[in-house]
């Protein structure tokens, strides 16, 4: 199995960016999710640059671990945050070779 590593590009609605993470980190959602089978990393970010860029580098021991995650209760949750707290998201998938 190959691992797979992820990178998601949040931009957070003007002020909003801490926020997002400290509730994410308030209900227990960054913890559940580090403890999930596979999840080898999970962290977030804060751009330098832009004071409502948060970078999120996740990496799981496979796709199949990735998916299973996707589906948690808990993804639920940070849905219903994502959409108090972000504009805007985008995921790319890291290639090593």
């Amino acid at each position: 199995m190959d691992e797979l590593i992820l990178y998601v590009t949040y931009t957070a609605k003007p002020g909003c960016r801490e926020q997002f993470v400290r509730e994410i980190v308030r209900r227990g959602i960054l913890t559940a999710i580090r403890e999930e089978e596979g999840c080898l990393a999970y962290d977030y970010y804060f751009s330098a640059q832009d004071e409502n860029v948060v970078l999120l580098i996740e990496k799981w021991t496979s796709e199949a671990h990735q998916r299973i995650h996707m589906q948690q209760p808990h993804m639920e949750q940070l849905k219903e945050i994502k959409s108090r707290y972000i504009d805007k998201t985008e995921l790319g998938r890291v290639r090593l070779d």
